[in-house]
């Protein structure tokens, strides 16, 4: 393949992908624009969404900290029986 063929196929893949890119409807997003809720601002939907993932991360904090509460528990009580099946 001589440099000219690869200049071309470069090119016409390239148009390729971003002609399906559009028939998709999938743009560009430049560093993070897209996760930092770029245009979202005055989105209630987006707005609802927010506060929905806030109120799922303090419920996972929660029961993060009952799992390792409990499970400090546990041990306390395994400690326990053994204790008294040594005596």
């Amino acid at each position: 393949m001589n440099p000219f063929e690869m200049v071309i196929g470069i090119v016409l893949i390239v148009t390729i992908g971003s002609i399906v890119r559009a028939r998709l409807g999938v743009g560009r997003h430049r560093h993070g624009d897209h996760l930092a809720g770029g245009g979202a601002a005055g989105n209630p939907e987006a707005e609802r969404l927010r506060d929905e993932v806030r109120q799922l991360k303090e419920r996972v904090a929660v029961l993060e900290r009952l799992a390792t509460d409990s499970s400090v528990a546990l041990d306390r009580e395994f400690e326990k029986l053994k204790q008294n099946d040594r005596s």
